[in-house]
């Protein structure tokens, strides 16, 4: 539901679709130190200084919430955009790719430990490390620029995560206000002027600076998301009304299939948490068992939601799946906890890509003034993020567009373009060159789900906000 903080991290950590993925924690560059021979006995777990260590069991529970995102509670729209049992397939499908280059980031980084000798890394120091320290001298110079289109994309991802949220908070208070089982965005009032109206206690629980009075209801919304899951099984079977193999296989729908593939990787997706998960590990070397662990959890999770919100509530189902559950005394405490945790995860999601932006500006002002300014730019912030919610109240196209856009780069092209640039030269590219391969077909599926994706997600969008009616 959200991409909630770790705190264990000692760069900036991100908020659920991310323990951490923002950083600044390095300030130079970074130099290879160490032979291939030497890079290996390089024992950077001891070098470590981590107050407390995790377990295996306990870092798949961090990974879990970590990818559990917004998109959860919107997915079942996106299977009836794609076709039942279409979206079931490409749900494992999604599942495994995603886990694959968590793994490889993962690994990567632990090869890189042991060439410039540092013991752990963020996601942004990783990626200028792969050209800082990588085989191909011309872009060496475009190493900083490598970091920064990491820090741009996570930006991106975390405040329009933010964005989804009004949304489902206004919707999900409309239809309390309204107290009636139909979801319409439209009536008097309608969607955008609930959204409007929580600008200002946006802006104010934003003003919390310090993330520990925040991050134990990250805790709270791990729970209920579990609950949320089993009440769609429960509604949903109980609603359903029609056998789920009558269902199309396939919508014959390409801009649905591309929104049902940006909301399934939304999702699912916990690159970001990676590196800061592997370097609280007690046994780093063991993070495999975790993303196998962990993500098997998710994707189970996700499909369930998917499968039961769709096959139950049908083509008329919203986002988010609790407004489709029944007006009863459970269901409506259920829409309630649901308004105020999503509230809580807004701020939860704010505060990392908001550190990350400030770490820039406040370069800009004197020290003396950085409690003002800070506050003004939260400010300005969170009005920008009612702005664009108020522009496009559709959660599950605008939940595609994310998708499709952010997590193409940060889950898929940039893990493989780092890992190439680690085996280029040591141990190479494999016989008839299968890793150069491998890179290829990730780079392919990365760029054919950014460009196509986000364009038709982006047409759809806009279509729906500026069109519909006409």
């Amino acid at each position: 539901m959200v991409h909630t903080p770790s705190i264990h991290n000692s760069s900036h950590e991100t908020p659920r679709r991310s323990p951490t993925t923002a950083g600044t924690s390095h300030g130079g560059k970074f130099e290879i130190k160490a032979t291939p021979q030497e890079a290996m006995k390089y024992d950077f777990v001891t070098a470590r200084e981590v107050r407390k260590t995790t377990t295996v069991m306990e870092s798949i529970g961090h990974l879990i919430k970590s990818c559990l995102g917004g998109g959860v509670v919107a997915i079942h729209e996106a299977y009836m955009d794609c076709g039942l049992w279409t979206a079931l397939v490409l749900n494992v499908f999604l599942g495994f790719a995603v886990s694959y280059c968590m793994f490889i980031l993962a690994r990567s980084a632990q090869k890189m430990y042991g060439r410039i000798q540092v013991p752990k890394l963020t996601y942004p120091d990783l990626a200028q490390a792969s050209l800082e320290a990588g085989p191909w001298q011309r872009l060496k110079k475009y190493a900083m620029v490598f970091r920064y289109a990491v820090d741009v994309v996570i930006v991106v991802d975390l405040f329009g995560s933010c964005c989804v949220y009004q949304v489902v908070i206004a919707r999900t208070l409309k239809q309390l206000v309204e107290q009636s089982n139909e979801v319409n965005d439209g009536g008097t009032p309608s969607i955008r002027i609930y959204i409007l109206g929580l600008m200002l206690p946006c802006i104010l629980i934003c003003m919390i600076l310090t993330l520990k009075y925040l991050a134990p209801f990250s805790l709270v919304a791990d729970i209920f998301i579990v609950i949320v899951a089993f009440a769609t099984v429960y509604y949903g079977t109980k609603n359903a009304t029609k056998n789920p193999l009558e269902f199309a296989i396939f919508n014959n729908n390409i801009a649905g299939l591309f929104e049902f593939i940006g909301v399934c990787v939304f999702s699912m997706e916990g690159v970001g948490a990676t590196l800061a998960i592997e370097n609280s590990m007690t046994e780093p070397k063991k993070f495999p068992l975790v993303c196998v662990g962990g993500m098997s959890m998710v994707v189970a999770m996700v499909m369930t939601v998917g499968f039961f919100g769709y096959w139950g509530f049908g083509d008329k189902a919203k986002s988010p799946v609790t407004v489709n559950f029944p007006w009863e005394p459970f269901p409506i405490v259920l829409k309630a906890f649901m308004a105020l945790m999503i509230y809580v995860t807004f701020a939860l999601n704010f505060w990392i890509p908001f550190e990350l932006v400030w770490h820039y500006l406040k370069k800009r002002h004197n020290p003396e003034k950085y409690y003002i300014w800070e506050r003004v730019y939260r400010a300005i912030h969170v009005i920008g993020i009612t702005l664009i919610a108020f522009t496009f109240p559709n959660i599950s196209k605008f939940i595609g567009l994310l998708g499709s856009f952010c997590l193409s780069n940060m889950g898929f092209i940039f893990p493989a373009f780092i890992e190439l640039s680690l085996v280029w030269e040591e141990p190479g590219l494999g016989v008839m060159k299968w890793r150069l391969w491998k890179f290829i077909i990730i780079f392919i599926f990365g760029m054919i789900l950014c460009i196509v994706g986000t364009y038709t997600n982006a047409k759809e969008l806009i279509k729906d906000v500026f069109y519909k009616n006409k």
